[in-house]
């Protein structure tokens, strides 16, 4: 996959992890638009990449992709991605916010695991299930749209979210693993299917749909 630095404007292979004209890659790395995949480990531990720009063209986004990218700040995943791999955004511990299109039907394990800074998301209604770690360890994370189309809440999916102080779990969702909220301290209030009240037996205020 060729990306263009943009800090000397030339092109380059993502596989070399660092630009061979000028010897870094930081700043914003912009994508060209002939790439149909973000492989596996592409930008893989690019510690000072803050910005990227991802095309149209592309459709999947491989494992690790953007594993331990510490500046990575912002992400916005274009409308032509259909499923993004294990851990592809795993340990960006700057990202604030990313957008996740409707067009995403998979997203796998881990993928915004320990991202420490990250405040908000929305999972998209093309999700079917949010799946093992898939938000564990957001330690900063506070608003969580879960849409009607999940149905599946897995193993750690938000362990660990301690600044999560209310969440709205739909009638859609039919199981939620017991350790998929484990060591969310401050989760307070929670409205969910009825069924699931046992889950949450230090929550103060449990709102049955």
């Amino acid at each position: 996959m060729l990306v263009i630095c943009n800090e000397c404007s030339q092109t380059f292979s993502s596989t070399a992890y660092s630009c061979p004209h000028c010897g870094s890659i930081s700043g914003e790395i912009t994508i060209l638009n002939s790439a149909t995949s973000i492989g596996e480990k592409a930008f893989w531990g690019c510690k000072n990449l803050k910005s990227v720009t991802i095309p149209n063209s592309v459709t999947s986004i491989d494992g690790g992709a953007f594993w331990h990218c510490d500046n990575l700040k912002s992400v916005t995943i274009p409308n032509s991605v259909f499923s993004i791999g294990v851990g592809a955004f795993q340990y960006c511990k700057s990202l604030e916010s990313v957008t996740i299109p409707n067009s995403v039907k998979f997203l796998s394990l881990a993928v915004f695991d320990s991202c420490t800074k990250l405040k908000n998301i929305v999972i998209p209604d093309s999700v079917q299930s949010i799946k093992d770690m898939m938000f564990s360890n957001c330690t900063s994370l506070e608003n969580v749209t879960i849409p009607n189309s999940v149905q599946y809440i897995s193993y750690e999916a938000f362990s660990n979210c301690t600044a999560l102080e209310s969440i709205i779990i739909p009638n859609s969702v039919t199981h939620i693993e017991s350790s998929a909220f484990r060591g969310c301290k401050n989760l307070k209030e929670i409205t969910a299917p009825g069924q699931f009240r046992n889950l949450f037996p230090n929550t103060v205020y449990f709102k049955a749909l």
